[in-house]
């Protein structure tokens, strides 16, 4: 049986690793979780969702009977795995070459039609 206290201070240690890895910041679990959004894959949704119900039954006592202790330490373990994969530092890269990778091509695509442009005007 998994009591309040426990299920609270796992808790707040995937809020740090949201937080640390993908900047996610407010209240509750529930709150960051949504936060996230599409950053994270739907299994990791669905822990989340487990450890979210989890601590709304764990500080009831007579539903705290209730939990699935294997079901929510593995919705647990599963969230802080992945989070603990995530390279802030990556992802940062990665959006920053995607902006400029946008860029270079709108840039392609109007040098192309100035060209297409000039020669139908008979410049070139």
């Amino acid at each position: 049986m998994l009591d309040h206290e426990q299920v609270n201070r796992r808790v707040r240690e995937v809020e740090q690793l949201l937080q640390a890895k993908l900047g996610v910041r407010g209240g509750s679990l529930s709150t960051r979780l949504s936060r996230a959004g599409r950053r994270l894959p739907r299994r990791i949704q669905k822990a989340g969702q487990v450890i979210i119900d989890a601590q709304a039954k764990a500080a009831h006592p007579k539903l705290a009977r209730m939990l699935d202790a294997p079901m929510v330490d593995r919705a647990f373990a599963d969230i802080t795995e992945h989070l603990k994969t995530i390279d802030p530092a990556d992802r940062r890269k990665g959006a920053i070459l995607g902006l400029l990778g946008g860029l270079v091509f709108n840039l392609l695509v109007l040098a192309v039609i100035v060209v297409v442009l000039m020669r139908w005007r008979g410049v070139l």
